[in-house]
């Protein structure tokens, strides 16, 4: 049974895991201080390209091509990164104990992981159907989509012609992966609870069209049901999906995005907890010292909007990564940094479709633009108001000049006279504020 220490440990090996390490090098770690502790088998990746690329018939995703930090500038931090610059990697290892009193970390092989200062960037995981206890859902070819080795799973399967795709879930999953399995020319059936898609952030307006705009390409929709079971061949596949409207549906593969749960159990009863994550200040400090929790973890003021929020989402893991890191060493240094002050940013492509979103969603919706679904160039979107100011702006088919504009609005949140104005005259008044 080994024993090693480090200065300065990261838990997890996902995005905000990546962002970290690149921060902790501009900071200037020095060799030999730093381990990352991962139970996946590969260096630290973009996890969106997984449900938005990796599937592509024609030039997929494919690593190493989208280790972080691509697309972001600067190295794409490939697995001879880090040995270059004297970071461990330490892959394929689970960590099933954390004692924090002792500041000791032990692997599933007996490892122990001795450490000075601790980020938890656990991430999160899917919310699996067989935890909910539906009847057949652990048939073979019933997928999840987290991690590169389930992505590379599903792609294997999706080779096969004439094949029938069963999506369940309506949320990012749901709607990036019926897009991606449609451009496989597979045939494709999305079902779904509510009574319209991305119900966290759609309006019924915003979903109309992208409800409208799939079906024109092929995609089947089965709104208000839910899948109650499965059935299977005499080879344990997945045949039929079973619907709680009593329908019943061909399916050789069936993909489950519905939602997942914050990792969080290894340090449950030693941490502070809210709203699902580990408390935080604004430097991602949690209840015990230096222990520090980012990403999808981490439960942290919102000081745009004075509340407490945990959010799911790229953005916010590297962002929250590099603040994190950058208060570690202000602290150790003596000096002080700008608190996180974070505008919620969420975005998604798919077909040829764009759109961005940020602030919050909340208040009186004011949609504008063409949303249209057989429109050649719709373009469109919707403002909340609350109080008479915005709240928060979604755009889809947005120029880059566009997007810059409409998240300034949903920072600066200016008053708004007349709703219907905005409607008629919604991107001028963005690029104007």
């Amino acid at each position: 049974m080994a024993e090693k220490y480090f200065k300065y440990v990261i838990l997890g090996g996902g995005v905000s895991a990546g962002y970290a390490v690149r921060e902790f090098v501009n900071q200037g770690v020095k060799p030999g201080e730093l381990a990352i502790i991962s139970k996946e088998s590969v260096a630290p990746y973009e996890r969106p390209a997984l449900s938005k690329a990796y599937f592509f018939p024609q030039g997929p995703a494919r690593l190493p091509g989208f280790h972080v930090c691509a697309g972001t500038g600067g190295d794409i931090l490939l697995p001879e990164w880090y040995s270059a610059k004297g970071i461990s990697l330490i892959l394929s290892t689970e960590i099933v104990k954390a004692d924090l009193a002792s500041k000791t970390l032990t692997s599933a092989n007996g490892d122990m992981f001795k450490y000075q200062i601790l980020i938890i960037a656990t991430g999160s995981t899917a919310t699996k159907l067989t935890d909910h206890g539906v009847p057949g859902a652990d048939a073979k070819n019933i997928f999840y989509l987290r991690d590169i080795e389930e992505a590379e799973t599903l792609a294997k399967a999706i080779k096969a012609e004439n094949r029938k795709v069963v999506i369940v879930g309506g949320g990012y999953i749901g709607l990036e992966l019926s897009a991606v399995m449609k451009i496989n020319n597979l045939d494709v059936t999305m079902v779904y609870p509510g009574p319209w898609c991305m119900p966290r952030l759609f309006t019924a307006e915003l979903a109309s069209f992208y409800e409208g705009y799939y079906a024109s390409k092929g995609v089947q929709i089965i709104k208000g049901t839910a899948a109650a079971g499965f059935n299977s061949d005499t080879n344990g596949d997945v045949k039929e999906v079973k619907l709680k409207n009593e329908r019943v549906l061909e399916a050789d593969i069936v993909v489950v995005g519905v939602g997942g749960r914050p990792l969080t159990t290894l340090f449950k009863g030693q941490l502070e907890e809210d709203k699902g994550g580990f408390k935080t200040d604004a430097f991602f400090k949690t209840s015990v010292p230096e222990v520090y929790a980012v990403g999808d973890v981490a439960s942290f003021p919102m000081k745009l909007y004075n509340d407490t929020r945990r959010v799911e989402h790229v953005d916010h893991a590297h962002k929250s990564a590099e603040q994190a890191v950058k208060g570690i060493f202000a602290s150790e240094q003596g000096k002080l940094i700008d608190e996180y002050d974070y505008l919620p940013y969420f975005y998604s492509r798919a077909f040829d479709l764009s759109w961005q979103f940020y602030g919050d969603n909340v208040g009186e919706a004011v949609l504008f633009g063409d949303n249209n679904p057989a429109s050649e160039n719709p373009k469109f979107g919707s403002y909340w108001i609350k109080d008479g100011k915005v709240m928060g702006v979604f755009l889809e088919n947005g120029s880059a000049a566009e997007n810059k504009a409409i998240a300034k609005v949903a920072r600066l949140q200016p008053a708004v006279d007349s709703l219907d104005l905005l409607a008629t005259d919604a991107l001028n008044f963005a690029c104007n504020i």
